[in-house]
């Protein structure tokens, strides 16, 4: 009786601390108030990051009498893209960094952009370059992994080429991709340990995935990948401390995936244009599907609002995994201009 009312005060104290993942959950599913999830703020922590940063631009800047220089390459006219671009042109002009922006028409050949990629290549003045996806679908379905093939494997500060990706798994000196790095920055400026964790990760990406459970890996989580194939994807779920959802399906994660007090962290980025789907997803954000009638549209994440019912603590959509994102390129591209000055 004592020792089983000792791990009871111990499970409620693990899910009072938002920082803390809960171990054996299904010991006491039942019984307990419901959480309410601590919201990991993106935006904040991106901040941190600039802010940390700044001291190293400022030596790079003394050591290279130029700032850490990003060149981004941008083919054709997908709106989305227009905007992913613009957010990076504003940060790192915002970070003091230099920053060049090459647009080609949707017209334009993979020769052609090839032809860019090689050129900031071949440039003293770039540290870094980032040719943002997609491509236009005529260049072919090859078209991207031809590009992170060419971009130099010391200016890749997406982390997408073969060549960085095998660093990566190696845990050799290279460029992580931007988005798991940013989400193991948050883990770790959020005081949630990685270390002994069970981690799932819903989604098996080149981008994300795959990289997102490599480096839960090098940081001693226990790692579980899951993906479209997965038998009971709920209940693989639910054996997670750390849950990264990068599926790309609206709401797909709801609370009978997450044991009590996991920490969930949500990739996905999904534009809801359905009322009937954007009712069920909102009804407990009334603000939001008032943003929703007025708009048309809004962009949701792969987990579903209910989760921050049983979850310790979780990251919104907007706000949270994609500013992290940047921040990482800013990072990534101060550390290959640090790399150029200590070359």
């Amino acid at each position: 009786m004592v020792g089983a009312a000792k791990r009871r005060i111990n499970q409620e104290r693990c899910l009072r601390d938002a920082g803390t993942p809960c171990e054996n959950p299904r010991s006491f599913a039942h019984g307990i108030k419901q959480l309410s999830a601590r919201i990991i703020d993106g935006k904040a922590i991106s901040k941190q990051i600039r802010v940390d940063l700044a001291q190293r631009i400022s030596a790079v800047r003394d050591g290279l009498e130029r700032p850490p220089a990003l060149a981004i390459v941008l083919v054709g006219d997908d709106p989305a893209s227009h905007v992913y671009v613009r957010n990076k042109l504003k940060t790192a002009e915002d970070s003091g960094m230099s920053v060049t922006l090459q647009t080609l028409p949707g017209n334009a050949t993979l020769d052609e952009t090839l032809a860019v990629v090689d050129r900031f290549n071949s440039s003293p003045e770039t540290d870094g370059i980032l040719v943002q996806s997609p491509l236009p679908a005529a260049m072919g379905s090859n078209a991207a992994q031809r590009v992170f093939d060419t971009i130099d494997p010391g200016k890749d500060v997406d982390g997408f080429s073969p060549i960085s990706a095998g660093h990566l798994s190696q845990k050799r000196t290279g460029f992580a991709p931007c988005t798991p790095a940013g989400i193991i920055e948050m883990l770790d400026r959020s005081g949630i340990a990685i270390e002994g964790a069970r981690a799932v990760v819903i989604g098996r990406s080149d981008i994300v995935g795959k990289p997102m459970a490599m480096l839960l890996l090098h940081r001693n989580a226990t790692v579980t990948v899951c993906h479209s194939r997965t038998k009971d994807l709920p209940g693989v779920a639910r054996e997670a401390d750390i849950l990264v959802a990068a599926i790309g399906r609206a709401g797909l994660v709801t609370r009978e995936f997450v044991k009590p007090g996991a920490v969930v962290i949500d990739v996905g980025m999904n534009r809801v244009s359905d009322a009937d789907e954007a009712r069920q997803l909102l009804a407990s954000q009334p603000k939001r599907l008032e943003l929703f009638e007025r708009r048309g549209s809004v962009l949701v994440g792969d987990v579903h609002p209910n989760v921050a019912e049983t979850a310790s603590a979780l990251t919104p959509v907007p706000g949270g995994v994609g500013p992290l994102t940047i921040a990482m390129l800013m990072a990534n591209t101060v550390r290959a201009a640090e790399m150029r000055l200590s070359a």
